[in-house]
């Protein structure tokens, strides 16, 4: 099976026992950076009590540890042909905040399809807010399913010609969502996919265009082009 976090130029996978290995930095007056294992671990006792049926857990960090992704797969909900997932950021670095992002995983090709972002705090808090903090974001990401779900059943039907679907993935290099050398690559995707459920030349293919491209992306790439894609594709 394809990982979404593929790794490369230093950076590793991680099993949640392993992200207790990561030094966390020292809290400032500030800015109070939350240990990557203690993220995950809130996250998915939180997910489970809500009911969520966690099929597999995949984390991925930056050569330094600063950076830390993950993806938690759902086997329950979602759109047809998709379950549900949810994916994690954290950093310690400052270079973004603590955030959820609802995601939709597609059978046939392991793909990922990101939607709405939900931020858990722009200043890292402590523990204890943390943990009151990500109860609430689980609130607002049932909407962030809900929206995500909707817009992937539109795009299903929303006919993209060739000539469409040039203009798209050059405007996804423009705003960096990919780099230009994978323009191609997306296209060729796009007119000859390697799935027959994308035969059908609409908005869905074509996403799965893109983020069958993005499976060789670091995960802070990856990361970066799923949410440039989510405001292309109207899936915020």
């Amino acid at each position: 099976m394809n990982n979404s976090l593929i790794l490369h130029c230093g950076a590793r996978t991680a099993t949640r026992d392993e992200l207790k290995d990561v030094l966390t930095p020292k809290p400032t007056m500030s800015w109070k950076p939350v240990p990557h294992y203690e993220v995950a671990e809130f996250v998915t006792h939180v997910a489970k009590h809500r009911g969520y049926e966690i099929v597999k857990e995949e984390y991925g960090l930056t050569g330094d540890g600063m950076k830390m992704f993950g993806v938690l797969n759902f086997a329950n909900g979602g759109s047809t042909g998709c379950t549900r997932a949810l994916g994690i950021r954290n950093s310690h670095d400052k270079s973004f905040a603590l955030g959820l992002v609802v995601g939709e995983r597609i059978a046939v090709c392991d793909n990922m399809a990101f939607g709405g972002e939900v931020v858990i705090h722009r200043k890292h808090t402590s523990r204890i807010e943390i943990e009151e903090l990500i109860p609430q974001a689980f609130d607002r990401l049932a909407y962030q399913y809900v929206r995500l779900e909707e817009r992937i059943g539109e795009m299903k039907i929303e006919a993209v010609s060739v000539d469409q679907a040039r203009v798209i993935t050059v405007m996804a290099a423009e705003i960096k969502a990919i780099p230009s050398c994978d323009i191609l690559t997306v296209l060729k995707e796009f007119k000859e996919p390697r799935h027959e459920e994308f035969s059908d030349p609409t908005k869905w293919s074509l996403y799965n265009g893109f983020t069958e491209t993005a499976k060789k992306y670091s995960p802070a790439r990856a990361d970066y082009c799923y949410r440039r894609l989510a405001g292309l594709f109207g899936m915020k």
